[in-house]
């Protein structure tokens, strides 16, 4: 039986995927399967307690386009360190990785493209006694 495999790397504006197409020559029957793809842009939207980002690609003029994510969906600072989805926000430079699911794009991990910011007050009190 034998096989032959290609690879096609598809480049659109900020996205890139790989696809890799195998047919079966024995029967006729090729069979594609498509590896994470990512875009690079913007987060539009984030609302902690729903399941989706909107997420605007780098390039594109249209609206922004809803990304599913779930517990398994990674999110990384700049430097390659996991961080809390409480450093995900509106506004914020990333590279999202996702994978096709039926019709939803399923968010794999996410690239904060900024450092995250945790500001920190402090506030010193100096007393001052006057002696009469």
């Amino acid at each position: 039986m034998a096989v032959a495999c290609s690879l096609v790397a598809v480049t659109a504006l900020a996205q890139t995927s790989t696809t890799v197409t195998t047919k079966d020559a024995a029967a006729g029957v090729a069979v594609s399967e498509t590896s994470t793809t990512s875009a690079t842009g913007t987060i539009s939207t984030y609302t902690p307690g729903t399941d989706y980002i909107t997420f605007q690609s780098r390039g594109t003029t249209g609206a922004p386009v809803r990304y599913y994510y779930n517990k398994e969906t990674t999110i990384l600072d700049p430097a390659g360190q996991t961080v809390t989805w409480s450093a995900v926000r509106p506004d914020l430079p990333a590279t999202v990785y996702y994978v096709n699911e039926g019709d939803r794009m399923i968010v794999r991990k996410i690239v904060l493209s900024n450092p995250t910011v945790i500001e920190k007050e402090t506030t010193t009190t100096t007393t001052t006694t006057r002696k009469p």
